[in-house]
């Protein structure tokens, strides 16, 4: 006999539709975060062979800890959290650089036409992107979660348990950090 697909509507029905033993249900939870997810796991972990591991080890603890889930948040910022502090864990066991400070020098960065941004975008992109490779894990999964996944500060705020202070603290460091490294390894007029 043939198993029905269902598609869950809400968070609620689709936590019901797990505890209630459908495993269609997790594998759903699974595609809606895994983007997010792969993210984090990717910017954190970096190009480690433990990866997948930590993938599994967080899906694993988000179906044993769904009796527990209480909507006080979306279910993938939920998942998000338990990811960020798999990885966070992870970072610290390996022991990683994990920042608590940046080198606070101050940088003027021209400004760029938007002939040269239309021009350069997909070059200027990948230097960006190994820009943010330098970064700490901390900064690169902040980055990520704000300017590439499109989260707000709040939902930064409840994945990560970081004041909201500290996430726009730790950004502003992040672009600064990035406009440093971008300065010292081009001639602005390359940019």
């Amino acid at each position: 006999m043939k198993q029905e697909n269902i598609t869950y509507g809400s968070d609620k029905e689709l936590v019901a539709g797990v505890l209630g033993g459908d495993s269609q249900a997790f594998a759903q939870i699974i595609r809606q975060t895994e983007g997010l997810v792969a993210q984090m796991v990717y910017t954190m972990a970096g190009p480690s062979a433990e990866r997948k591991d930590l993938v599994q080890d967080i899906y694993m603890k988000a179906y044993q800890n769904l009796p527990g889930f209480r909507f006080h948040a979306k279910l993938s910022t939920w998942v998000g959290q338990i990811a960020y502090h798999t990885c966070l864990h992870y970072l610290k066991r390996k022991k990683l650089y994990y920042p608590d400070e940046f080198p606070e020098e101050e940088v003027a960065i021209g400004e760029l036409s938007a002939n040269e941004i239309f021009l350069f975008d997909k070059e200027l992109s990948g230097i960006l992107q190994s820009a943010i490779a330098r970064l700490p894990p901390l900064y690169q999964t902040l980055v990520s979660l704000f300017h590439q996944e499109e989260l707000s500060y709040q939902e930064i705020r409840e994945i990560t348990g970081l004041p909201e202070g500290t996430v726009k603290n730790y950004l502003f460091r992040a672009r600064k950090a990035l406009r440093q490294d971008l300065l010292k390894r081009y001639d602005k007029n390359e940019l």
